[in-house]
């Protein structure tokens, strides 16, 4: 199994949720959970970010409608890291993630540029 870079960003709503309760659970490395809420009233592509059972916050709304959609397939591509801790900065900036793809050797496809032409598809129209 290989991985490959797919998004990296700071949970949003980190302040909101229990990122303070968890804070000092974390360390770089450690695996997230990402789960889809359809029915968020804030946002119709929300993914929620886990640690065990305590929900941090949000991907945020720039980087989640792809990831939504992948994980509304139910396709099982993605991994999900702590990448920094910064405990000094503002509480929406303290916690960064990065979102890997999981790739088997030999069926290697690159999302990331599948998106991409979508998204230059979606400009053009």
């Amino acid at each position: 199994m290989e991985r490959k870079h797919f998004a990296h960003f700071t949970i949003a709503g980190f302040t909101y949720y229990d990122g303070c309760i968890a804070f000092n659970k974390l360390k770089i490395g450690k695996k997230l959970l990402l789960k889809t809420e359809p029915r968020n009233k804030y946002d119709d592509h929300a993914v929620a970010i886990y640690y065990k059972d305590l929900k941090l916050g949000f991907i945020p709304r720039e980087y989640n409608k792809h990831i939504f959609a992948i994980l509304e397939t139910g396709a099982d591509v993605f991994e999900t890291r702590i990448q920094r801790l910064t405990p000094d900065e503002h509480p929406e900036e303290q916690v960064q993630v990065v979102v890997y793809t999981k790739v088997e050797k030999g069926n290697e496809i690159d999302l990331r540029k599948d998106l991409r032409d979508d998204k230059i598809r979606e400009l053009e129209n």
